[in-house]
Formats: C-alpha cells, structure tokens, sequence
C-alpha cells in the first residue's frame, strides 16, 4: 500500500506530497501524524534549506476525512483537531519558509494549510473554501491561519457563506502569492524556491522567526524584538560576510546554520 504522504529531499529541497488523491487528500488521522513526523524531521535537517508542500491528483486538499469523524467521542475530537492545529504550528515554527503548491482546490482543513504556508503559488484553475458552516461544523480551526493571512472581513465572508473564491482572488486577498498557468506551476514555484536557497538559512531562520513572533504584539513590542533579532543577526558571520562580500562586489560565502 502506497504511503498517505511522499517525502524526498533532493539538494536541499523537501518536498512532502499529500498521496490521497482517491479521497482528495483529506487529512485523515495517518497522514496528520505523518505530515507531524516529517515536519519535525525536516525542521532538524540542516540540509534542508526550503520544504515544498504539493499533493497528487487534482485536488490540493478537502480538509478533514469526514468518513473519520461521524460519531466519535469528545475525546477523539480534541485529539484530531490538537493533531491538525500542531501541523499547522510546526509549519509556522520550522526554520525553513514552506511554499504550498496548489494544483487545485483547498478547502476547509486543506485552505488551512495553504494559509499557514510562508509562500503560495496557484495554479489558475486553483479555488478556496472553508465550507463548514454548510455541514454545521463551523471552520474554526481553519480560520486562525486565514485570518492571519487575509483581511478579517473577507475571511468573516468565506467562513459565513462557505463559498469558495477563485485563485485569483486569492491573489487579490493575500492567501496566494503567485497565480500562474497550470503547466507554469512548477516552474513558479522553483523560482521562489532558488531565489531562497541562495541567502543565508541562518538569516532565513531568524528572519523568518522574528516575523511571525511581531505579529502577536503591538508594535512598540515589535520593534523592542526587532532590534533584538536584528542585533543578534548583524553579530553573526554570515551577516559580516554578506556585508564584507557586497562591499568587496563578490558572492558570499555562507557558512549555514
């Protein structure tokens, strides 16, 4: 039986592939525990410097596998939607930026995982949803990351109404980054993916940190951490370096993390 998640990392690229295509890859429990392990394995890889989430088939990801979830106890619940809310975190504290590739539609859980990804790129075709409301089961665990990632009163509308809005005004919105031609998609995605890998992952690390910690505070706090970070960075060899090396009109030599 073919595994519910594909992991390969190829000179300094993780790739992790949701594999349900049959059941659009919903996230059932196995491939919520296994998109957990291998997040926590690639967040202490050294090697790994971007990790790219794609899925196979036409469908990105329909949210949670409801054929697991009639008729459980409270227990049970707690524990899916504690498992789900983790992955989503662990993709927020890895020291890599996530890029999702989208091929299709995201709904629900599957639109959570799209917003809490540092970077998105859609295929045209692409569309988004957190259709719950419509089963009675209102997305509130998709909608800590939405609403971080697009204005409140879109994100209030998407949850209201579960319809779904296209790629394209995804972009408009903020929840994508790049919407592109289907036969482009992979071709977008790689060029986020070599911009990245040429800077400093310790710099990528820290910068990307600090980012999502100043988003909780107000922004005195924010600045009070930025010069901290800042501070700690510009200490750092790889900073001396890239400052050495613009001055000196060479590339740097990164020495990673």
């Amino acid at each position: 039986m073919s595994s519910v998640l594909i992991t390969d990392l190829k000179v300094g690229i993780a790739r992790l592939v949701l594999n349900r295509p049959e059941k659009r890859n919903a996230l059932s429990w196995d491939l919520l525990q296994a998109l957990e392990e291998s997040l926590k394995q690639v967040g202490e890889d050294r090697g790994a410097r971007v990790v790219v989430l794609a899925a196979e088939g036409p469908v990105f990801c329909a949210g949670h596998d409801l054929g697991e979830m009639v008729g459980r106890s409270e227990r049970d619940y707690r524990k899916l939607f504690r498992l789900c809310s983790d992955v989503m975190l662990r993709l927020r504290r890895l020291p890599q930026p996530v890029i999702a590739r989208v091929q299709g539609m995201a709904t629900a859980a599957g639109c959570q995982l799209v917003a809490a990804c540092d970077l998105a790129v859609a295929a045209e075709g692409a569309s988004f949803a957190t259709p719950g409301v419509k089963i009675g089961l209102f997305c509130t665990t998709p909608m800590v990351p939405l609403v971080r990632a697009i204005p409140a009163k879109a994100a209030m509308e998407m949850l209201l109404t579960g319809r779904p809005i296209s790629a394209r005004r995804a972009l408009e919105l903020g929840l994508v980054n790049r919407v592109v031609a289907a036969n482009d998609l992979d071709s977008s995605v790689q060029d986020l993916v070599e911009t990245i890998v040429a800077y400093s992952p310790l710099t990528i690390k820290l910068g990307k940190q600090a980012f999502y910690n100043q988003l909780a505070v107000d922004e005195p706090t924010a600045y009070d951490q930025a010069v901290e970070v800042m501070t700690d960075n510009a200490e750092r060899e790889d900073a001396q370096e890239g400052m050495k090396a613009f001055l000196e009109k060479r590339p740097a030599q990164w020495r990673g993390l």
